[in-house]
């Protein structure tokens, strides 16, 4: 089977397109399954300070899940409830507070704000020119670790999302995906490999190869994504997705149901 768990929708904010322009493309695509991962409300800000269009609010965030649970009854293909929570050390009991309120069957971990920077988005690229890059490597992974390890999530988003505009630090990465690795292993989480990297400057799936290695060999599961923000892109790059998991040597995708995992073969 193939499945694509990482798809947003308008409920977003910064997205466009239904949740059945979604499904209908998948269903073209041949998915066999799909999960919607909107963004969480910006819990760690108060109302006020919540930029607009980046998350749901609170109050959306109840529609949100009603209208994926609705719509997948006439669904031509498996859909999954899913979304994806922004990590901020400090914040944990407000987000478990508010994950565990509504019934996801899995819940994407990710790492988009270095101490109220938002990196990856490209109109604070100017930010990397404060930092040494391989500084901000050390900081990116040492939050991507700390999340993991919160017991929130059950897969973590684009784990190498700080290479998105293809800032590189020299030298050789191995003992940051290493220490990654076994900090996600010890933690329990998947690795999601996500094709969202093809469509940015670096041009790279994420995670690199380097790091998808290091999770084969010591046993992490994965899960597929294309980070869909508009319905033409769902699946995107599926295809170079799993030929990248099948040359590491990875059989299996994970799929989930009510936060429990299983494991398929992927086609």
């Amino acid at each position: 089977m193939t499945a694509d768990y990482h798809i947003h929708t308008k409920m977003c904010g910064h997205a466009t397109g239904e949740l059945e322009e979604y499904l209908a493309v998948a269903a073209k695509q041949g998915l066999a399954e799909i999960g919607f991962s909107d963004h969480l409300p910006l819990y760690f800000l108060p109302p006020e300070r919540r930029p607009a269009g980046y998350a749901m609010t609170e109050a959306e965030l109840c529609g949100y899940v009603d209208a994926v649970l609705r719509v997948r009854e006439n669904s031509p293909v498996l859909v999954k409830l899913g979304v994806e929570a922004d990590f901020v050390p400090g914040y944990e009991a407000q987000l478990k507070k508010l994950l565990e309120a509504y019934p996801f069957d899995y819940v994407i971990g990710s790492v988009h704000f270095i101490d109220g920077w938002s990196f990856d988005n490209h109109e604070e690229i100017g930010g990397y020119s404060r930092w040494d890059i391989g500084e901000l490597y050390e900081r990116y992974f040492a939050l991507v670790r700390q999340a993991a390890l919160s017991g929130l999530f059950d897969i973590m988003a684009h784990p190498d999302l700080i290479k998105k505009f293809n800032y590189m630090p020299p030298g050789d990465l191995t003992q940051l995906y290493e220490e990654t690795v076994l900090t996600f292993k010890k933690a329990g989480v998947c690795v999601e490999v996500n094709t969202a990297g093809l469509r940015c400057p670096v041009r790279e799936i994420y995670p690199a190869p380097g790091f998808l290695a290091a999770a084969y060999r010591h046993g992490l599961p994965v899960t597929l994504g294309s980070d869909a923000h508009h319905p033409q892109i769902t699946g995107a790059g599926l295809d170079r997705a799993v030929a990248l998991i099948k040359t590491t040597g990875y059989l299996e995708i994970a799929t989930f149901e009510r936060r429990s995992r299983t494991l398929r073969n992927v086609d």
